[in-house]
């Protein structure tokens, strides 16, 4: 600490050496720095002060109908970047600043300049905004005020506009699209469905289409067995009946038919039933009395022709047979085309059922295409009405309510520069320079005033030291060169008091 506090003496008393030249430089520093302070020029802030509404009655009860949107955050972007190139160029267009500006690097030097000067400060969760700027004329700063107030309420509504009209434009477009597609979908499955009606327009599906041809084939078939079965035996009576007299072999054909029918359904019955069944012991009864019925019908022609019953050349019998002979083979050639028929219908159902799930895929995707394009133009149809909608709530009530609060004022006196601090605080940097200056001159010719000093600075051995011995007269001389010294700060200090006191008094 001690050593310290020796060398902070040693500058203090090599400085002191120099002390008038800091003086002269402190005085100097402090009539320039007075007298540009004096002449600086009157700057003359105007500001203005808006508020904005973001709170809208319409907003909750339209809620859902239209499209939301963050009023507060845009206007908060709105506030952010209303200081941009475009709206200073567009502020020096109305405010007339652009006349002074003859060329392009003076432009471009207003532009900048203008630009450092305004200021837009929001106060938070109020959405109050302050716009300022710092002109030396007063009437030119209301002006730029007045004109950065208008540009920030017309882009607060233009540019919301302007985005509607855009997002409106951009759905109308996809409508279009859409509803082409919608076209062209409803197209390819109406196309569809015309070229595979038999299998999409029926009601029933296709197994049960099949299930019930082939139940209809059956049935055909076995009526067609009978009836063949039928027509064989009127042959086979046919055959034995002369046309002109008594028959080679006696047969009734009614009953014969019958019997031979009954017996075809016997034989159908005993493959689904029991012996016990009541159908096949029904029908064996009736069986049982047609056979009957037949040898008595055989016994009593037979004693006829014994008895020699003369018969005519035209034998009923025979004439009886033929007719119902033709009457068999009409019906089996009937029931063979609707045993063909049945038959084709059932080739064609199973392929019809061997494609369908092949159909049914590709009816599937049309209908999801159909369907994924009917939602979205739906959902565009009812995005536009709500988009529609929004701009009609806009302008009836606005996206926000810009309420100039305060409107743009310069004060009487001028904002800046601020003299009353400025002056005082040249003072204090021209005794700061002054200071520096004394020592930076024992820097550049140092002295010693100590012996230990001297030795520690040249690592030489000191044998002595010759100190001054003071006189009155030297005393006095010393005495008054320290009081002039002191007297030379205090009287730049007392300058710039008085300057300063002033200043005050002129409201400066």
């Amino acid at each position: 600490m001690d050593d310290l506090i020796r060398r902070l003496m040693a500058y203090a008393y090599g400085a002191w050496r120099f002390r008038w030249w800091g003086l002269l430089a402190a005085w100097l520093v402090g009539i320039a720095g007075a007298i540009f302070v004096y002449v600086l020029p009157d700057k003359y802030e105007a500001t203005a002060r808006i508020y904005v509404d973001t709170q809208s009655v319409l907003a909750p009860l339209m809620s859902g109908l239209t499209v939301p949107t963050d009023v507060n955050q845009q206007v908060t972007m709105l506030s952010k970047t209303l200081i941009s190139r475009p709206n200073v160029e567009k502020l020096i267009r109305m405010a007339d600043l652009d006349l002074a500006a003859k060329s392009r690097n003076q432009r471009e030097e207003l532009i900048s300049s203008v630009t450092k000067r305004l200021s837009i400060q929001s106060s938070g969760k109020d959405n109050l905004y302050s716009i300022a700027f710092m002109d030396t004329q007063p009437e030119r700063a209301k002006k730029v005020v007045q004109s950065l107030v208008s540009i920030f309420i017309e882009s607060g509504l233009g540019d919301k506009r302007k985005d509607s009209d855009s997002a409106r434009r951009f759905i109308e477009d996809q409508i279009k699209s859409y509803a082409q597609k919608l076209d062209d979908a409803e197209s390819r499955l109406k196309e569809f469905k015309l070229k595979n009606m038999a299998l999409v327009g029926d009601s029933k599906d296709t197994v049960g289409q099949l299930s019930e041809i082939n139940e209809r084939l059956r049935q055909s078939r076995l009526e067609l067995r009978e009836v063949e079965n039928s027509r064989d035996a009127i042959k086979r009576q046919l055959m034995g009946e002369s046309p002109g007299g008594a028959a080679a072999e006696i047969g009734v054909p009614e009953l014969d038919g019958r019997i031979e029918t009954l017996k075809k359904q016997l034989d159908e019955l005993r493959r689904s039933y029991t012996d016990n069944h009541p159908d096949v012991i029904g029908t064996r009864r009736v069986l049982a009395d047609l056979e009957r019925q037949r040898d008595e019908e055989l016994k009593a022609r037979k004693s006829n022709a014994s008895a020699g019953t003369p018969i005519t050349s035209t034998n009923p019998v025979y004439q009886q047979l033929k007719i119902s002979l033709t009457d068999a083979e009409a019906r089996v050639a009937q029931l063979k085309t609707r045993v063909a028929e049945f038959e084709a219908r059932s080739a064609q159902s199973k392929e019809l059922m061997r494609l369908a799930p092949q159909i049914e895929q590709e009816l599937a995707q049309l209908n999801r295409d159909y369907a994924i394009h009917k939602q979205e133009y739906e959902q565009l149809v009812g995005r536009r009405e709500s988009a529609h909608m929004s701009a009609q709530m806009e302008s009836v009530g606005g996206v926000a309510d810009f309420r100039l609060i305060d409107p743009p004022s310069v004060p009487s006196k001028p904002s800046a520069p601020n003299r009353i601090v400025m002056m005082p605080l040249v003072g204090l940097i021209a005794l700061a320079v002054g200071a520096a200056l004394t020592v930076l001159l024992d820097q550049i010719r140092p002295a010693f005033f100590d012996s230990r000093v001297l030795r520690e600075a040249t690592g030489l051995p000191i044998l002595g030291s010759v100190s001054v011995t003071p006189n009155p007269e030297r005393m006095r001389r010393s005495r008054r060169v320290r009081w002039l010294f002191v007297g030379g700060v205090g009287s730049l200090v007392s300058v710039f008091g008085a300057l300063t006191v002033l200043l005050m008094l002129l409201g400066r």
